[in-house]
Formats: structure tokens, sequence, C-alpha cells
């Protein structure tokens, strides 16, 4: 059995790293991914999607990375159950297990 996505996009935002209540460190990184076809209307959809990452790999990538930047991620998707009003409810989630800097939005100019 197999459990392992790879996906390629821009970072939407800066990371930001939290801590769980068990002191862990935690950052969610939020890509977004074009579709490689068009829709009804002759454009090009893009998908959003949030991955969960841990720790060092969480830390190096709020230093190295920011909003524009096209990073890989490489990862696994697990499902968690996150109680609401009494009631359960099932999530799914992507855990970045790697994060690969792929190329900067500025292509390596300094931001004045």
């Amino acid at each position: 059995m197999l459990n392992q996505i790879i996906l390629v996009g821009r970072l939407t935002k800066d990371i930001m790293i939290n801590k769980s209540e068990k002191g862990v460190k935690v950052a969610t990184v939020s890509l977004a991914i074009p579709r490689s076809f068009k829709n009804a209307d002759g454009e090009y959809d893009t998908d959003f999607i949030d991955c969960v990452a841990f720790e060092n790999i969480a830390e190096n990538t709020s230093l190295y990375c920011k909003k524009g930047d096209i990073v890989g991620i490489k990862g696994r998707i697990q499902s968690r159950i996150i109680e609401k009003e009494n009631k359960k409810e099932y999530t799914m989630e992507i855990i970045a297990e790697k994060i690969t800097f792929l190329s900067s939005k500025n292509n390596g100019e300094e931001e004045n």
C-alpha cells in the first residue's frame, strides 16, 4: 500500500511558525497550483492546497521561502478527527515530509 503525494506550486503567503499544545513547531504551507487544462470558459483554474509541516521542515521553509516562491512538497495524506459541538468531524490533511525550494519569485533580486 502507498500513501504518497507530490505537489509543486507557489506559496500563497509567508510561512508563520506556531507551537502546538505539546510545544511542537508547526506551520501551514499554502500552495496555489494551476490546473493543466482549461475550464469551459477557456481559462485555467487554480487549486489552493494547504499542507502541514513540522519542526525543522517548517522552520527552514519559513526562513528561506516567502510568498510567491515555487516549492515542491512530498508528503502523505492523513485523516484526523475533530470534535465540534459534541460531534466528530473527519478531515483530511497533507503532511509535508520534505519541502524542496525550487525558485524564488524575484529570481534572486533583492527587495527594496
